[in-house]
């Protein structure tokens, strides 16, 4: 009798198909619609969805693992895996009416509908930083029209779902979610997406011109004021999933270096560069990095898996952490490795784009540090 894979095999082994195109989807920048149908597939996509919306109910530890290797084949494909885990976790036990709670999740489920929350406008920034968006929803008399800008929208060309930060065009506006199907008349996506790394999110701007969209389909609007900071439990997940992407990208240049250790055999050597005690060490330090960032993201996992989760300021520092070392760890591969290091016919320079990214995600270094020390003060 076969055994049935454990779910990090399982991700391993799609990761290992990711891995082969992932040079392709990065030199292309397309969104990787092949890779998304093998994740539903191998029954990935709906993984934190509860088992009573269809999912697989999975917690923050097991989405992690898959993250994580699923990162390691190709990263911009598990950046998007992470906006459908946290959405497809958070939503039953948020405020949107239920029937449509039902059915995103079993639109995950049953289709391998993607969905992600777009929040980011050219004027606005990010909205962790504060201010109203520009994007406005207008009251007509069968439900909302809906226009306005988003930039950095993360896997806008594979969404089922988007669910749009904006602002109501009453008097006194409420702010908050507006849930819309991708494929709604008025939208329409202008491919501006051309980074340095994480090149197959293919995070376009998405344009709103007057979408139509039903009443209850405003599924979380507020006044201004009653938006804080991220819960914990979403802080934390956000964190740990981010952490893991970024750490899986250091390990996949680790898995490479240690291969180019074994089979570069310079002349004056006349042995692998492996056997070099310098060399030996300065691995070492890529490993004192990747265990230091296992061990944080394990520990913080299990807390939230245990209803313990992470203070939000304490997730930020983790995340914060994590990345830095990934980036710390990818570094240093290619100090090892000189011109072998920056080929573009080695991956090692691709793993150097992609993790540098890791430092774009909100809260930015300077909001979590600044946070931090005020709390600190007792500011």
């Amino acid at each position: 009798m076969t055994r049935a894979l454990t779910l990090g095999e399982t991700a391993r082994t799609v990761a290992a198909e990711f891995a082969v195109t992932a040079s392709l989807d990065d030199e292309s920048g397309a969104f990787p619609h092949e890779n998304f149908r093998k994740l539903q597939e191998y029954g990935l996509l709906a993984l934190t969805s509860p088992v009573t919306y269809g999912g697989r109910g999975a917690g923050l530890g097991d989405a992690a693992t898959v993250i994580g290797e699923i990162a390691k084949g190709e990263p911009s494909t598990a950046l998007i895996l992470i906006m459908q885990y946290i959405n497809l976790a958070t939503l039953p036990g948020g405020r949107w009416p239920e029937h449509l709670v039902r059915r995103v999740l079993a639109d995950a489920a049953q289709r391998g509908a993607l969905i992600n929350a777009l929040r980011v406008e050219p004027e606005l920034g990010t909205p962790i930083r504060g201010g109203l968006p520009a994007t406005t929803a207008r009251r007509t008399e069968e439900g909302w029209s809906l226009s306005g800008r988003k930039i950095y929208s993360t896997g806008i060309a594979g969404l089922t779902w988007c669910i749009v930060w904006g602002r109501t065009d009453e008097e006194s506006p409420r702010v908050g979610a507006f849930l819309v199907p991708a494929n709604a008349d008025g939208i329409r996506i202008e491919e501006t997406w051309n980074p340095l790394g994480m090149r197959a999110t293919a995070s376009h701007d998405a344009i709103f011109q007057d979408v139509r969209i039903p009443f209850d389909h405003a599924v979380d609007i507020r006044p201004p004021e009653q938006w804080k900071d991220r819960e914990a439990g979403q802080a934390v997940w956000m964190a740990v999933l981010l952490g893991s992407l970024y750490d899986g990208v250091a390990r996949a240049a680790r898995d490479w270096l240690v291969q180019f250790l074994h089979d570069r055999k310079p002349a004056n050597l006349g042995a692998a560069l492996a056997t070099v005690p310098r060399i030996q060490q300065a691995l070492g330090e890529i490993e004192e990095l990747l265990a230091a960032n296992a061990r944080l993201l394990r520990s913080a996992a299990r807390d939230a898996d245990t209803g313990e989760a992470p203070s939000s300021p304490e997730s930020n520092l983790l995340k914060l952490t994590v990345t830095e070392n990934a980036i710390s760890a990818v570094e240093k591969a290619l100090r090892l490795t000189g011109n072998h290091g920056i080929s573009r016919n080695n991956p090692l320079e691709r793993h150097y784009r992609n993790v540098l990214c890791g430092r774009i995600h909100s809260p930015q270094e300077d909001t979590v540090r600044i946070a931090a020390g005020r709390a600190a003060l007792g500011n």
